[in-house]
């Protein structure tokens, strides 16, 4: 009696062996059955005992219309939560031929710029993109670069012998303005601590420095929106002699003097507002600008150009694999395939808009924020923000008509989210996605009467200071002007994808941290819009599906681990890592054994492993 078949069985069409290639296996090993070559090869005292509790495996449509069931329990509000995710277009000519195409998402990770010459490029896009608008998950990798550069000659130095041996002591304090986004305000804590780094937040107004402080950070717009001239403490900092570290929005950056004009040394933040869609916090691609003069510190790769033997234009990462190994416990981070991709969307939308799609953008988006702070004005709500790009700080006031409280209650009745600051104060973030419908819906909320559209046109008045708006030209190469019509977008794009090694011409060998092992099944849901445009910070019940699959997973990979704990925070292997690290270091603190702090790590371990 034959098997039955299944035309959608995932392990059959995914794992790529036939009957043929396992039988072929089994006679070169010399065992009839893999139940044979497990047992001659798995010690029996390792190997699992008992079944797993965990569920059947589904054939890829059924797997497909149980996600769709899971995906309808998420709840797609229209989010004006801001804390640095945005709703975006994403451009079809980049979603259907980057993100949805194997050709881009399964290549090789570029270690090898002879069949990564396509991603090199398009990587180079986005990191020129970058450095123009700036001049310049990355706060706590900002603030471990300064730690390293200011204390760099002072764990190194040779000491002349003649002088006092006192040791000189490091510099270990961190200014972060409390206007920074909580987010990242945790995350840089939690990376300090290890390293016996004091974080100080406070108003960067008021901030005064002593001698033990290396660096300081500041959110650019802030938190809440706000639009601050940081001139002043800049200038403090550095006569300090602080690192200062900008956080900024990228799409803002369009309009705002750039953080490098304003004295940054360090500019980090998210491009997921350039094209990639906030899918309930990302991945998204981080991005991380600093002067020539830190290069050799700053975390991941820079991708270069080179002359070949030929004369022709070449590209590589700089910063090459090489240092893994000689700077073994101070090894830069790899460039993870999926990172890659999200960077090389955000590129291809500044590609694809060019400088004055992106002005008319940003430019939008900001007079939609004009327009929707001009009518709360004569309402009679106060808005706190004096200075602002896309975010409103809403407040009470006793000329208002209604509580704030129920305005947000309202909005939640219509779909809408909108951020609760405090009793008293809504913030509400705008982005590219709003309309002029949306503005019309959003001032509904706010009065009882039935609000009139202004006749006028947006005003092209602006609500940032003479000081800070940006006067000066970017993205000034030629890749950022010549692809304006979806076809020579088209032929670019495809063109680069040809330069590359991918799963769709050949197997590839090495690169274990590439996506080539996501079935097409597997990607498909990534752009329904039930996971896509969800907000990180949208209220639970709204988010129902994404827990049920959160719960699910971490449900068997308890099972399957035989741990009762399991995390899923980790978005890269080497965050895992450092994770767990962070658990084992934990447990002995806990234990009063906080002197165990010795690891032992194989020779053969990855490149970046010991770092």
């Amino acid at each position: 009696m034959t098997k039955k078949y299944r035309s959608d069985f995932f392990q059959r069409r995914h794992l790529g062996l036939g009957e043929e290639d396992v039988q072929a296996m089994l006679e070169t090993c010399k065992t009839s059955t893999l139940e044979q070559l497990i047992e001659e090869t798995i010690p029996t005292r390792i190997r699992l005992q008992k079944e797993l509790n965990i569920s059947d495996a589904l054939g890829e449509s059924e797997m497909l219309d149980n996600l769709r069931k899971i995906a309808e329990k998420n709840k797609v509000y229209k989010s004006y939560l801001g804390l640095g995710y945005h709703d975006c277009y994403t451009p079809n000519v980049i979603l259907r031929n980057i993100m949805e195409n194997p050709g881009w998402y399964t290549q090789y990770t570029p270690y090898q710029p002879e069949i990564s010459q396509g991603r090199l490029e398009a990587l180079l896009n986005f990191q020129t993109m970058v450095i123009d608008l700036t001049e310049g998950t990355a706060a706590a990798e900002a603030m471990t670069l300064a730690y390293r550069v200011k204390n760099k000659r002072r764990r190194g130095e040779k000491r002349d012998p003649t002088r006092s041996t006192e040791r000189i002591p490091v510099k270990n304090k961190f200014f972060v303005s409390d206007e920074c986004f909580e987010t990242s305000i945790a995350i840089m804590k939690t990376r300090a601590e290890p390293l016996n780094i004091e974080i100080i937040v406070g108003d960067c107004r008021q901030a005064v420095f002593d001698d033990q402080f290396f660096g300081g950070i500041v959110q650019y717009p802030t938190e809440t929106g706000s639009v601050c001239d940081y001139s002043e403490f800049v200038n403090n900092a550095h006569a300090s002699g602080l690192l200062v570290v900008f956080a900024s929005d990228l799409l803002a950056l369009v309009l705002l003097k750039s953080p490098g004009e304003l004295g940054a040394d360090v500019v980090i933040g998210s491009a997921q507002r350039f094209g990639v869609p906030m899918g309930y916090g990302g991945p998204h691609a981080a991005y991380f600008a600093t002067w020539q003069a830190h290069a050799r510190e700053i975390p991941g790769r820079v991708i270069g150009v080179s002359i070949d033997a030929h004369h022709n234009t070449a590209y590589r990462m700089s910063l090459q694999t090489r240092e893994q190994h000689i700077k073994r416990d101070r090894a830069t981070s790899n460039i993870c395939t999926a990172q890659a991709l999200l960077a090389i969307m955000a590129g291809m939308y500044g590609v694809y808009h060019g400088p004055e799609g992106l002005k008319a953008i940003a430019g939008t988006v900001h007079a939609r924020t004009c327009l929707l702070n001009n009518e709360l004005k004569k309402l009679g709500y106060r808005q706190e923000n004096l200075y602002f790009f896309d975010t409103l700080k809403v407040k009470s006031a006793p000329s208002a008509p209604l509580d704030l409280d129920q305005i947000r209650r309202n909005a939640l009745a219509q779909k809408i989210n909108l951020r609760q600051i405090d009793k008293n104060t809504l913030g509400i973030s705008l982005d590219e996605t709003t309309s002029l419908d949306d503005i019309h819906k959003l001032i509904s909320l706010f009065t009882r009467d039935e609000w009139q559209s202004p006749h006028v046109g947006l005003s092209d008045s602006l609500a940032i200071p003479d000081s800070l708006i940006r006067c000066d030209d970017f993205l000034n190469h030629p890749v950022f002007h010549r692809f304006r019509s979806e076809t020579s977008m088209l032929r670019y794009i495809k063109s680069l994808e040809n330069r590359d090694l991918s799963l769709t011409g050949s197997m590839i060998p090495l690169g274990s941290c590439t996506m080539k092992l996501n079935a097409t099944t597997e990607m498909i849901p990534v752009t329904w819009p039930q996971f896509s445009r969800i907000h990180p910070f949208a209220p639970e019940e709204q988010t129902r599906g994404y827990a049920e699959i959160i719960q699910e997973l971490e449900n068997d990979l308890s099972e399957i681990t035989g741990l009762p704990g399991i995390s899923l925070q980790p978005n890269s292997g080497a965050q895992g890592e450092y994770a767990g690290l962070l658990v084992i270091r934990a447990y002995h603190h806990d234990r009063g054994e906080s002197h165990r702090n010795i690891v032992l790590i194989p020779s053969s371990a990855h490149g970046t492993n010991p770092a």
